[in-house]
């Protein structure tokens, strides 16, 4: 680099005149521009270290995570989703203010032993905190402002309005008013098509996806109803439940989730929740004339909206089973009842629409484990229920 620069500076020296022939005066030149040359490398290499500085700040800053300090200041609620990735509940506090980046978020919950245990719901939380402050907060207990509330499977509309007003605190009648018409809840209005020739009835029964929530404290029960329908509207529409029950079985959609609820009542073992759907096919459609379905939970579901309780197929009264001012009363009415009976869940709804191949007419619970048995004649069914009476089932085995 000093020959380089000496080259340089030679160019103001006279023209023609060799540098090796310089004298004394020449030498003491050569002594300035050394000195200049050290001066000139020592800027170059300041300026070269104040750049690499510069650059390592800079890199630097591309793998610290930009975060809050401290415990946060104004107050506010967050809601987590249900299933939500540590990212995706980072990019939340984020958008919230809570957290500076989702960088630093991510970090804070893999340093933290139970940064992973993180539960969906609505927390109370502080804008700008520091990322490893928000993550203790969403670990405590008490920040959190809703508990999920779990709607099983097979549910009617009133026994999951009880347990949504239990959850919520909503009154039970508030849900009541918010259902009476269902299309204002998202239920397209397709859905109370029939095929069959009979009027559909309108209701919210079988639409309330059944599902663990987390609802919004700001919710009220038209908004909380509205939740549960749009779970309903995605699991069919993932399912692909319209086309193929349309395409496949020349049913309407309705009528398909009818099947679906009463499979899902009378089902006491997964592996049989098809082919009871394929025994409601099977005598609703195939056989000619029609049999009545003779389903008991069809007998115990007009008890509960009468505002009674279900009782085991055993307890049913012949009275009971075969009212003639039960519109669903399917021991002497042939056909599918008016709508569906209760909130059938995936499974039921995949029964539904994919129903087991088979001729069964017939089946019946024949052990406590509740496992049916599947016949094709009445002779046939007649074994199987001796059989599920010498099991303990309870049944009139009179």
């Amino acid at each position: 680099m000093i020959d380089e620069l000496d080259l340089a500076f030679d160019e103001h020296a006279e023209k023609g005149k060799p540098r090796h022939r310089r004298g004394a005066r020449g030498a003491k030149k050569g002594s300035g521009k050394s000195g200049i040359a050290f001066v000139m490398a020592f800027v170059l290499l300041a300026a070269l270290g104040g750049g690499v500085y510069f650059g390592y700040n800079k890199v630097k800053g591309f793998f610290t995570a930009a975060d809050y300090d401290g415990a946060g200041g104004e107050a506010m609620q967050v809601t987590i989703e249900k299933n939500a990735t540590l990212t995706e509940i980072g990019n939340t506090l984020v958008e919230s203010d809570v957290v500076k980046s989702t960088k630093a978020f991510v970090n804070a919950a893999d340093e933290n032993p139970k940064g992973k245990n993180i539960q969906s719901g609505t927390y109370n939380m502080k804008k700008q905190m520091s990322a490893a402050n928000a993550v203790t907060m969403l670990l405590d207990p008490k920040a959190r402002v809703t508990r999920g509330v779990t709607i099983r499977e097979g549910l009617t509309m009133m026994q999951t309005y009880e347990l949504l007003s239990k959850a919520t605190k909503i009154p039970v009648d508030d849900f009541v008013e918010a259902a009476k018409k269902p299309e204002d809840l998202g239920v397209p209005d397709f859905w109370f098509n029939r095929r069959d020739g009979k009027p559909a009835r309108k209701s919210i029964e079988g639409f309330l996806f059944p599902d663990t929530y987390e609802f919004d404290p700001k919710l009220d029960a038209k908004g909380i109803l509205e939740v549960m329908v749009g779970k309903f509207i995605d699991t069919t529409t993932d399912l692909g439940f319209i086309d193929t029950v349309e395409n496949n079985l020349s049913v309407s959609p309705f009528e398909a989730l009818i099947v679906a609820s009463l499979a899902q009542a009378e089902s006491g073992a997964a592996k049989d929740t098809a082919k009871i759907a394929r025994v409601a096919y099977n005598r609703t459609y195939i056989q000619k004339p029609p049999m009545p379905l003779q389903f008991d939970v069809t007998a115990n579901y007009w008890l509960q909206l009468k505002g009674g309780e279900a009782k085991h197929s055993g307890q049913l009264s012949k009275a009971e089973l075969n009212d003639p001012k039960n519109p669903y009363n399917s021991v002497s009415q042939a056909g599918l009842t008016p709508g569906p009976i209760d909130s059938p869940g995936r499974a039921a709804l995949q029964a539904a629409m994919k129903p087991a191949s088979g001729p069964w007419l017939f089946f019946v619970a024949v052990d406590k484990a509740g496992n049916s048995a599947f016949a094709v004649t009445d002779a046939e069914h007649e074994k199987n229920i001796d059989k599920a009476c010498a099991n303990g089932i309870k049944l009139q085995c009179d």
